[in-house]
């Protein structure tokens, strides 16, 4: 199945086999017998490794978001910008991997029709909204490098920019809710599977529809992307290049300020982005475009543990960003900072609270203990005055 992630590939097995939503048929497209597609070794595989994908970026895109959201009622742009691909992040978390992990494990489609399409359209803008947001970033952080006076206006061209994102993430997405449905078979047994069989006319509608989708959801944001942090590595080395005909002593007074650590900040981080960008989901588009040209080719020569492996190294991108954005920003180290801070006061309140309980305690057993030392003594006191008062008795009886 490659499906999973761009949500409008069919599936081979049903669309090969079906000439109708609920045609009844044993013979595959090249006139072979139907074999329908089970729970497979690579597929349990594929299942482990997804849950564990799934905990570990759940984990780390909270902790970004919590240390994100935290830290005073302002908040800066920037912080707002990783907000957002955070909450991309955690869509693709809690929508792309749980569902193609319970997927895998049931084989076919037991959801609904009503579940198949909103799905489909939900996954869809998961995966829009982390390429564009992600786009969003890099325009930021060209504008800010670019034109740094431009500062003030920032916050809001990034609001706008967003708003832009997430509104065509799910104008892009609004297709999936049309063109998937449920697709059932009763020979050799009775299959049922979201799929996008039925929906085009001709082969060549449908291979249009997965290219566009291609070029807007990998090629156009790796474009801009690539455009974007070109452009600020160009003028951070032409920069750099003119701080070379300062004199030594201005140039170490420009080392102890915060632009050259704001410079080298900003090269790493999009070196990264875009290395992780590229690493992550080049294979799995270039796979799913080898299969849209030439179908029959692809499953003839790629396997189905590959496409797994391919499928879960994309999705690893989800645990990459939180790192990417999170660790190389400062306010993600204050808010951990913070974190830990709190969680040290408050282990010291309790501390001191245990500390002050067992002061008390102990004040309160002492003044007790004084309490009837006074009085033994005051008893004692009390006997010998009795006694020098009179001597007499004493005496006698002895």
């Amino acid at each position: 199945k490659m499906h999973e992630i761009m949500g409008n590939l069919t599936d081979q097995t049903v669309n090969g086999s079906c000439q109708g939503p609920t045609s009844a048929c044993n013979k595959s497209a090249d006139g072979d017998a139907l074999e329908l597609p089970t729970f497979s070794t690579a597929a349990k595989v594929r299942v482990i490794i997804t849950f564990a994908l799934c905990a570990v970026s759940a984990v780390c895109n909270l902790a970004v978001l919590w240390a994100a959201s935290s830290g005073g009622r302002r908040k800066s742009h920037v912080r707002i910008l990783i907000m957002n691909l955070t909450v991309a992040d955690l869509l693709v978390t809690f929508i792309v991997m749980p569902v193609d992990a319970v997927w895998n494990i049931t084989v076919q489609w037991q959801a609904g029709d009503v579940a198949c399409r909103l799905l489909m359209f939900m996954k869809l803008v998961a995966m829009y909204s982390c390429a564009f947001v992600t786009v969003v970033i890099s325009l930021d952080r060209q504008s800010a490098i670019l034109n740094p006076l431009g500062i003030s206006e920032a916050k809001r061209k990034s609001k706008v920019m967003l708003a832009v994102a997430w509104t065509m993430s799910v104008i892009l997405s609004l297709p999936q809710m049309f063109i998937f449905r449920n697709v059932t078979i009763t020979v050799p047994e009775k299959f049922t599977q979201c799929t996008t069989h039925g929906s085009f006319v001709q082969r060549w509608q449908e291979t249009l529809y997965n290219m566009f989708t291609f070029v807007c959801l990998f090629l156009l944001p790796l474009a801009i992307m690539i455009f974007c942090y070109t452009r600020i590595l160009i003028e951070i080395s032409s920069r750099m290049a003119r701080n070379n005909f300062l004199s030594r002593d201005v140039h170490l007074r420009r080392s102890h300020n915060n632009i050259p650590k704001a410079r080298m900040r900003t090269l790493k981080m999009s070196i990264v982005i875009v290395t992780s960008f590229i690493i992550c989901w080049t294979p799995y588009y270039l796979l799913g475009l080898w299969y849209w040209l030439f179908p029959e080719k692809m499953e003839k020569t790629v396997s189905h543990s590959l496409t797994h492996m391919l499928f879960i190294f994309g999705l690893f991108n989800a645990c990459l960003d939180p790192i990417t954005y999170g660790l190389f920003t400062i306010h993600f180290h204050k808010g951990m900072r913070r974190c830990r801070q709190s969680s040290n006061a408050r282990t010291e309140l309790e501390n001191n609270t245990r500390l002050v309980q067992m002061i008390r305690l102990s004040s309160r057993r002492q003044i007790a203990s004084d309490v009837h030392s006074a009085s033994t003594e005051v008893v004692s006191e009390s006997n010998i005055m009795k006694h020098v008062s009179n001597p007499d008795m004493s005496i006698s009886k002895i």
